[in-house]
């Protein structure tokens, strides 16, 4: 449904802004990034809108990208 895209629109968004603060290297940027990150995928995942494996692995991924970039 609508509100199911537009959740998953602002994750992949989200998922883009990580992205480009990690390239940039605004690490402390980043960082402050992913509290929201997570707290978007907690929500999607309560919600039914992102399974919680597939919540679970995201944020496993960037945190291990946020914490290798220097």
């Amino acid at each position: 449904t609508g509100r199911n895209r537009t959740v998953k629109e602002r994750i992949k968004d989200a998922i883009k802004n990580l992205g480009v603060l990690l390239t940039t290297k605004k690490l402390d940027a980043a960082r402050a990034a992913l509290p929201k990150f997570y707290k978007l995928l907690d929500k999607s995942a309560k919600q039914g809108i992102l399974h919680q494996n597939k919540a679970a692995r995201l944020k496993s991924t960037w945190i291990k990208k946020v914490s290798a970039a220097k």
